[in-house]
């Protein structure tokens, strides 16, 4: 059938003419069919009960397209309601979405538990800091005091002199998260908005590394995950240095036993829920030394933990900080050691087009990246795109993340929509959900689905990204059946119950 349909389209354009008289229109109706097969989903054969499911779901769009507000064009914070009362994110929330392939684990679990839960254990102290944020630390004593925080209060103390401990705890929950009602007043431009995600990640540190705290956070996040449909999980870790409350520290590998461990009783717990592995990652600020010795770290944590180090990344503003061509030296150290270390780069993050920056896509390609985290600027690099469509590396979508940090407004203008009409490898991911205030996947599945697929988006489109994020996973061979089987028998219980 697919070679029929191509060959069909090949004679189709051979004998095309420029004509003054009116086209042909079973030309025009093959071109409009070729091009639909060429997006992504666009070459998946719906069962007729998919088919049913599909009608509706054009039906859903056209009527959330054609309403006063359309949450795609607006921003994500003041979106999000208009979100939640959709018939087609209600069904998302519902349907098997496989794998989470992109996320990072300081931003991994709701900041709701983070404060509710976490800060109100025994021997939390707070700090507030000189620039209007705060610190947080778990000790069997008085903290000493350092450069960022010259007084340590213990909460369960300070919340006793406040009269209003909601309002305080909601005070708590602005210093980790990006949410707010006035998206575009708080946050101008794009150096102001990173610089408050750069925040919440140090206020979140503290409570995240707490070894006990770090144990239930990891269960936690995959809980949330799997309330979310999503059986299996690729965290972006750096690993931080992990305390105790004596002030006893942990090395990494420390963190990634826990880690397995933790996953191993989620999936005792819940056995529809196939796993989590780490990419390893550093901060771009970090001097070539340092990701030099990072790169030899992680080869060696790898070959400790086989089944649980996927690989390494560079994360961090791509903008601000050393270029991957910049780091090469680090980079090619597994090469000239003769070992394999998978590179999973976030590059293409930006819309600095023709700077040194926006190299990234290339030298991505260059150090055999096998995924590409964002990829926002890859439209605009019609070699880049054509190597790695040619080679399979999948770009891993997070399509609020590039709106609530400013590279694109609405959605319908993102550049994956160009991607996507051209079927290129993609899976759909979220970044950091406890950041921008969303769980899972759900919500970017949305703004993929019917904000930058627009109408030509259908069942099969995201039948095609459920599948990609298994396909394009650092799963070995035989686990990726398993994962595939697994989410097949959920995807047919979906379709039986919602057609």
């Amino acid at each position: 059938m697919v070679i029929s349909i191509c060959q069909a389209v090949v004679t189709l354009l051979w004998f095309i003419r420029v004509t003054d008289g009116m086209p042909d229109p079973a030309q025009r109706d093959l071109l409009m069919r070729q091009e639909a097969f060429r997006q992504t989903g666009g070459q998946v054969a719906l069962t007729a009960a998919e088919q049913k499911l599909d009608a509706y779901l054009h039906h859903l769009k056209e009527r959330e397209m054609s309403a006063a507000q359309f949450p795609p064009a607006i921003h994500f914070f003041r979106a999000k309601p208009l979100i939640q009362k959709s018939s087609i994110f209600k069904m998302l929330q519902k349907m098997p979405k496989g794998a989470a392939l992109h996320i990072h684990s300081s931003s991994l679990v709701s900041v709701e538990w983070l404060v509710k839960n976490v800060t109100y254990r025994p021997h939390c102290y707070i700090c507030f800091t000189w620039d209007n944020s705060v610190r947080f630390l778990f000790s069997d004593r008085q903290p000493f005091p350092r450069w960022d925080c010259f007084y340590w209060q213990l909460l369960q103390t300070l919340r006793a002199k406040i009269g209003d401990p909601t309002g305080f705890d909601n005070s708590l929950m602005q210093h980790l998260t990006l949410f707010t009602e006035d998206p575009d007043g708080e946050y101008p431009n794009q150096d102001v908005v990173w610089e408050k995600f750069e925040k919440a990640f140090i206020v979140a540190a503290g409570l995240i590394t707490h070894a006990p705290v770090l144990r239930d956070y990891y269960y936690k996040g995959l809980g949330e995950l799997q309330l979310d449909n999503i059986m299996y999980l690729e965290l972006r870790s750096g690993l931080s240095r992990t305390y105790e409350l004596d002030g006893t520290i942990h090395d990494k590998a420390w963190c990634l036993k826990t880690f397995q461990e933790v996953t191993k009783k989620f999936i005792e717990d819940h056995p529809d829920f196939l796993g989590a592995r780490i990419i390893i990652s550093v901060h771009r600020a970090l001097s070539v030394s340092a990701v030099k010795a990072a790169v030899k770290e992680a080869i060696q944590l790898q070959k400790a933990f086989p089944d649980i180090v996927a690989g390494f990344d560079m994360v961090g503003r791509e903008n601000s900080v050393g270029t991957l061509w910049y780091f090469r030296e680090a980079l090619s150290l597994p090469a000239e050691m003769g070992v394999t270390l998978p590179y999973f780069f976030h590059a293409g993050e930006t819309d600095d087009e023709g700077t040194d920056v926006d190299q990234n896509l290339l030298d991505a390609l260059l150090f055999n990246t096998t995924r590409i985290g964002h990829g926002y600027a890859l439209a605009h690099h019609p070699l880049a795109k054509e190597l790695s469509r040619k080679r399979n590396v999948a770009v891993e979508l997070c399509p609020i993340s590039n709106q609530v940090l400013k590279l694109v407004s609405d959605l319908r203008n993102h550049p994956a929509a160009v991607l996507m009409s051209e079927g290129h490898p993609m899976v759909i991911s979220s970044d950091d959900p406890a950041l921008f205030g969303t769980t899972g996947l759900s919500y970017d599945f949305y703004q993929a689905f019917v904000g930058i697929g627009g109408l030509k988006a259908n069942l099969g489109t995201l039948k095609e990204l459920a599948v990609n994020s298994i396909r394009y996973s650092s799963l070995p061979p035989h686990l990726k059946d398993t994962c595939y089987a697994m989410w097949q028998n959920k995807w047919d219980a979906f379709i039986v119950d919602h057609s």
